[in-house]
Parts: structure tokens; C-alpha cells; sequence
């Protein structure tokens, strides 16, 4: 089907904006961008992400912004309520990024059966380098803002995402995906939007085994209106 409004499940990283474009690809129209921040922190959860630069995301690409906080004892209340308010909304649809977790892609979809709106996963079950080769030839540009320090090296935090990133993880052992947790991404520029965010690296800070780039937008560089 084709002309189809959708909500996009929006970590602000490469799997769910490469997802968004592909729908948006096959005819389909953005309606909302949904993101789970964190219980207690104006942040978004897994990706460490600020507010203002999700907010700067669902902008350039022209669609409200839905925000949900929790945390993970209540995210799936948080989910389903989320889900059943797009719904409401006259939206069918939501696209999620995942690619070949299935425990997470039966959570999803029995939560969105729940809601009675249908999950749809572009990415699912394609090879995860295609998939990656794919998103930098789109002409996306993105970082790394998260590593987890107990499965790669702390020094590739703050990277732009790009083939010879991802040879250079592979040579280690490293799934240059992530899809195991090794690190998170943002997406600053790419095909669905309209003008690229000035994205500024900020303070590093260390927790539970992570690293995270404390990023915010550059206020010295001029935001598209």
C-alpha cells in the first residue's frame, strides 16, 4: 500500500532514519515522530539524545514531535499509550528500524497489535552491511554519540559514520551495525530532511560502562525556518 500516513518509532539514529526514508520511498507519508526520553532526564533513552535536537530532527523533516518519558518498568504502558493516541490520530501505521533482533520484533509487534495500529519493519531481515552501504550512498550523514566500553573501544565515540568506519570496527571484531548495543548514532543530515542540523560534540561523559558525547545544537551556525 502506498499513501499511507505512519508514526516513526524515532531514536534519532541511523536504523530509524533510514526506515522513515524507505517508507517515505515507497509512497508513504510521515505523520508523526514518536521518541521514548528518559524518566528523569531530558534526554532520550538508549541514545542519550537532548530534546532540542530530536526536536530539530521532526522539524526538517516536517512533522510534530510526540514525547513519552519512562522509565524501563514503565515503558511499555509509555509505548502502548503512545501507539493508541497515533491511532486516534487517524495514523495506521508505525515504522520501526529494526533489522534481525526477533525478540524485539515480536515485542513490537504485539504491543502495536495491542494498540491496533500495524508495525511495519523496512529494514527487517536484510543484510546489515547492504543495509549501512545503503544509508551512506543515500547521502546520510551521522556520528557516533554512545559506546558501550565493554564491547569497543571508547575512542571511536564522536565519529561520523562512513564506510571506513565500519571497515575499521569489522578488522576488530565489532558488528559495525550496533546492533547488539556497541554504540548509538544521530543522524544530522540525509534525504528526508530539509536542511542539515548543526550538531555540536559536547562534554564526554562516562557511566555504567558507556560513553557519551553530550551534543546540542551550534548555535553559532544559522537553523533552517
Amino acid at each position: 500500500m502506498t499513501g499511507v500516513k505512519f508514526v516513526a518509532s524515532w531514536s534519532g539514529g541511523k536504523d530509524s532514519a533510514l526506515a522513515v526514508h524507505r517508507a517515505v520511498k515507497a509512497g508513504n507519508i510521515p505523520a508523526m515522530f514518536w521518541t521514548m526520553f528518559d524518566k528523569e532526564q531530558n534526554q532520550s533513552k538508549s541514545h542519550a539524545l537532548p530534546l532540542e535536537i530530536i526536536q530539530a530532527q521532526a522539524k526538517q523533516l516536517g512533522v510534530p514531535l510526540m514525547i513519552r518519558k519512562a522509565d524501563w518498568a514503565g515503558y511499555e504502558t509509555q509505548f502502548l499509550d503512545a501507539m493508541r493516541v497515533c491511532k486516534a490520530h487517524g495514523i495506521p501505521q508505525a515504522v520501526f528500524g529494526d533489522i534481525d533482533l526477533e525478540d524485539h520484533l515480536s515485542w513490537v509487534q504485539s504491543m502495536c497489535a495491542k494498540a491496533g495500529i500495524d508495525a511495519v519493519h523496512p529494514l527487517w531481515e536484510e543484510p546489515r552491511r547492504k543495509l549501512l552501504e545503503e544509508f551512506i550512498r543515500e547521502g546520510f550523514e551521522a556520528y557516533i554519540v554512545v559506546v558501550n566500553t565493554k564491547l569497543m573501544p571508547a575512542e571511536f565515540l564522536g565519529r561520523r559514520f562512513t564506510i571506513e568506519l565500519m571497515d575499521e570496527l569489522e578488522a576488530l571484531g565489532i558488528d559495525s551495525c550496533g546492533e547488539s548495543g556497541e554504540f548509538h548514532t544521530v543522524v544530522v543530515d540525509g534525504p528526508i530532511f530539509k536542511e542539515r542540523i548543526p550538531l555540536k560534540m559536547g562534554e564526554t561523559v562516562e557511566k555504567d560502562g558507556y560513553v557519551f558525547s553530550m551534543c546540542k545544537l551550534d548555535e553559532k551556525l544559522p537553523q533552517a525556518e
